[in-house]
């Protein structure tokens, strides 16, 4: 295995089965990456959304629910709004490592294919990137 970047039409990507050997299957396969790179980018700035309404929406909610438990005699049930919340926080809390999750693996595989030292795999990645962060960052500001 070369271990310098190459131009080349022929390469094996990830498994064994994913093997390259003519200009029709590298084109594919740059798109495939392609794709994946802009969905590594559209996870990371979902993420982080996500992760920015629960912690607007939380502190107030929290900080109500505080001054009710404390005026109401149900302090200790599972039903009070405290318990409701922290049980919503945990359920957040686990999708928000679900979503972790997936974009670490895309981003392992992103990486492992660009270590195959093939040209156009690593500009279609970098495409990818970079047409994922034209799309996806500007949905952060919207609110």
């Amino acid at each position: 295995m070369a271990m310098h970047f190459i131009f080349s039409d022929t390469v094996v990507l990830l498994f064994d089965f994913w093997s390259v050997h003519s200009p029709a299957g590298m084109a594919l396969s740059v798109l495939v990456l392609l794709l994946l790179a802009v969905l590594y980018e559209g996870i990371k700035v979902g993420k982080a959304k996500l992760l920015h309404q629960v912690l607007v929406n939380l502190p107030t909610s929290i900080s109500q629910q505080t001054i009710a438990e404390t005026d109401g005699d149900s302090a200790g049930s599972d039903s009070s709004p405290v318990g409701r919340t922290h049980h919503r926080w945990y359920l957040c809390h686990f999708g928000q490592s679900l979503i972790h999750v997936i974009q670490v693996v895309i981003g392992y595989f992103i990486m492992l294919a660009v270590m195959s030292y093939n040209t156009w795999i690593f500009l279609g990645v970098v495409l990818g990137s970079a047409v994922g962060y034209y799309l996806a960052y500007p949905l952060l500001s919207t609110a």
